[in-house]
C-alpha cells in the first residue's frame, strides 16, 4: 500500500496544506480550540475555564512576541543613530589636522582630514590618500595656517620701518 503524503484540510477555509507552519498566529490557536472541542469525549467535556486559561496563555505568548519584535526594531534604531552620530562628528574633522596612530605598528602621523565614510559600521577618515579608523586619532590639531599669498615686503614684521631723519 502506497502513502503518498500526510496532509491536513483547514477547518476554517477547507483548503489542503502540506507544509507545516513554523509560527503559530491566533488562526492557528483558533484551528487548535476548534479541533480541541469537536474530539473531546462528551462524556467528559473539557471545562470553559481550561479554554480561558489556554487563550490567556496564548495572548501573553503574542504580547511577548510582540515586545521582541518592538526591541530588536529598536535596537536597529539605535545602531542607525550611532552610526549616523559618528558621521557627524567625523564631519566636523573635515579640513582639520589630526594625530592618529597606527594600530599595526604603533608609528604616529599627522595629516589633514579631506573626507569621512562608515564602511561596515565604523566611521573612516581620509587623510593624506589613507582611510583611518576614526578610534585611531588621538588629537585634533586645528585648520592649517592659511595662506593668502601675500609676502611680507618690509621684513619687520608689524613694527614699522625705522626713520632715517633722526
Amino acid at each position: 500500500m502506497d502513502v503518498s503524503g500526510i496532509y491536513s484540510t483547514d477547518p476554517i477555509t477547507g483548503a489542503a496544506s502540506n507544509a507545516p507552519s513554523s509560527t503559530l498566529d491566533k488562526n492557528a490557536f483558533l484551528q487548535l480550540l476548534v479541533t480541541q472541542v469537536r474530539n473531546q469525549d462528551p462524556l467528559e467535556p473539557s471545562g470553559g475555564t481550561e479554554y480561558v486559561a489556554q487563550l490567556a496563555q496564548f495572548s501573553s505568548l503574542e504580547q511577548m512576541q510582540n515586545l521582541n519584535d518592538n526591541i530588536v526594531g529598536l535596537a536597529v534604531l539605535q545602531q542607525n543613530n550611532a552610526l549616523m552620530s559618528q558621521l557627524t562628528s567625523s564631519s566636523a574633522l573635515i579640513g582639520q589636522n589630526v594625530e592618529w596612530t597606527d594600530p599595526q605598528t604603533g608609528d604616529v602621523h599627522t595629516g589633514q582630514v579631506t573626507s569621512v565614510k562608515i564602511e561596515e559600521g565604523i566611521a573612516l577618515l581620509q587623510i593624506d590618500g589613507e582611510d583611518v579608523p576614526l578610534g585611531n586619532v588621538t588629537q585634533v590639531l586645528g585648520r592649517p595656517p592659511e595662506t593668502d599669498g601675500e609676502a611680507d615686503t618690509d621684513g619687520g614684521g608689524d613694527t614699522p620701518p625705522a626713520d632715517d631723519d633722526a
